[in-house]
């Protein structure tokens, strides 16, 4: 606290004389402009305003024929192209009005992933990655990715083996 009051002191010392020792200073002096002639902007405003009789006839002579491409009328029933992507009917669900009622083509829902797998897990045979990729819309490279590599949680409880247990204190 008291180094704040000391250096506070010396930063205003003698603070009007060297502001007044500043602003005499010379100021520096600019860098000279280059030389230009007198009349420089008149002749270009002059030689923009006068007419070439010579232009002037070339482009009378110049003709434009342009015309409208012809538009179509659309009908009223007739609406644009969107961008909705074709959707399926899910093929599971048990929540009634709280299910997922469809899905886009190329997608599933995670009830469908779990359906399937189940499925698959049971008889692997008849639910082939073919068959699966068929029946749900989707690409084989994708229904062949997500039996090797999707694996749905399984619980399994252990019995205990050890006889030695903590006694809870």
């Amino acid at each position: 606290m008291m180094g704040a009051r000391v250096t506070r002191v010396f930063s205003k010392f003698n603070l009007e004389s060297r502001a007044h020792r500043e602003i005499a200073k010379a100021k520096p002096v600019p860098a000279p402009r280059h030389p230009q002639p007198a009349d420089h902007t008149d002749r270009f405003q002059e030689e923009i305003k006068r007419k070439d009789d010579h232009l002037h006839t070339l482009l009378k002579d110049v003709y434009v024929e342009s015309k409208d491409p012809v538009m179509h009328v659309k009908n009223k029933g007739e609406s644009l192209p969107s961008k909705r992507e074709e959707r399926r009917p899910t093929k599971v669900g048990n929540l009634g009005p709280l299910d997922i009622q469809s899905v886009p083509r190329g997608k599933i829902s995670v009830v469908e992933v779990l359906t399937l797998l189940h499925n698959h897990l049971q008889s692997p045979e008849t639910w082939t990655a073919e068959k699966i990729a068929k029946e749900y819309s989707l690409e084989l490279k994708d229904v062949t990715d997500l039996l090797t590599f999707f694996i749905p949680f399984a619980v399994e409880i252990f019995p205990p083996q050890d006889k030695k247990q903590l006694k809870p204190r």
